[in-house]
């Protein structure tokens, strides 16, 4: 005989699953591959596609493949094209045959997914919008989204899986987000990406040239790597808020030195964070800019 309580127990297990059924069933699939694969785009004219790799590379080390023109949009158009390793980071580098079309141009940063179509729809899922839809390019698939705040990003996956080595310092992410749209965006993407906040802080705006003022800033990691977000009032001095990326080097002023050697521009000089470490800004040919910051003293 089946007893009175030995029914209610039946019943609130039954009741358990049922409740955690669904939000099994919602969780995001975690799409990310590693840091090695994600890329910043760089944008730059033909006239100074050499020169930037050059300087790039001559900074930071690594290698860069062989120049190649293709059509990597779903439309008609041509960009010569590079893809440059270095130990601090990634970078696919576009110069444009062609004007550019719709939607392009706008993407900060690659990530590397382990489905495009899975990715697509786990980023619509978190919240982002879709601004192109997946389409074919010479090596395989990509998308791109937007984040609340204008965030954008291209996710992308390859016919064949590449296999890099992991990266020396694994770089940050550089968002600037408004007050308004801050959460929102640290939620879309948290679900997204699976991301932890490892630190939430209300700094000296010093560390993006606002000495003085208070501003919140967001570290999240995750599989696809390093986050930082700054949330401010846009009010803002060149360079800041131009660098969609920072690059943790071993030794500062021997990175410095590279870089002037190498034909970029120190646009900000080496000023030390609330985390103890230093961090400076630079412009290559072509106009990348960059941040650079040595690791936080312990």
């Amino acid at each position: 005989m089946i007893t009175h309580t030995f029914r209610n127990r039946i019943a609130s297990a039954v009741l358990s699953l049922a409740l955690v059924a669904p939000a099994l069933a919602l969780a995001a699939p975690d799409v990310a591959v590693a840091p090695q694969y994600d890329t910043t785009h760089v944008y730059v004219a033909n006239a100074d596609l050499d020169a930037f790799v050059a300087s790039f590379v001559g900074t930071f080390g690594g290698k860069a493949s062989p120049r190649a023109v293709f059509t990597v949009t779903p439309t008609p158009s041509k960009t010569a094209s590079q893809y440059v390793q270095t130990p601090v980071g990634m970078l696919s580098v576009f110069a444009f045959q062609t004007p550019v079309p719709y939607g392009f141009g706008a993407e900060r940063t690659g990530y590397l997914v382990t489905d495009i179509h899975a990715a697509r729809d786990a980023a619509v899922e978190a919240g982002a919008d879709v601004v192109v839809e997946p389409f074919d390019d010479p090596i395989g698939k990509d998308v791109l989204i937007q984040w609340a705040g204008g965030v954008n990003m291209q996710l992308y996956w390859h016919t064949r899986a590449p296999s890099y080595a992991p990266l020396h310092s694994v770089p940050d992410n550089r968002v600037y987000i408004s007050k308004v749209s801050a959460d929102k965006f640290l939620n879309q993407f948290k679900t997204f990406a699976h991301a932890k906040i490892v630190a939430d802080s209300q700094i000296d705006g010093g560390e993006i040239g606002r000495a003085g003022d208070t501003i919140r800033r967001v570290q999240l990691v995750s599989t696809f790597g390093k986050m930082t977000v700054f949330v401010t009032d846009g009010k803002l001095t060149f360079p800041y808020g131009r660098e969609t990326t920072g690059y943790q080097v071993d030794d500062m002023a021997d990175t410095l030195s590279k870089a002037a050697a190498n034909g970029a521009t120190v646009l900000a000089a080496p000023r030390q964070t609330s985390t103890g470490n230093m961090t400076a800004m630079l412009q290559f040919p072509g106009g990348y800019i960059s941040e650079i910051h040595d690791a936080a003293k312990r």
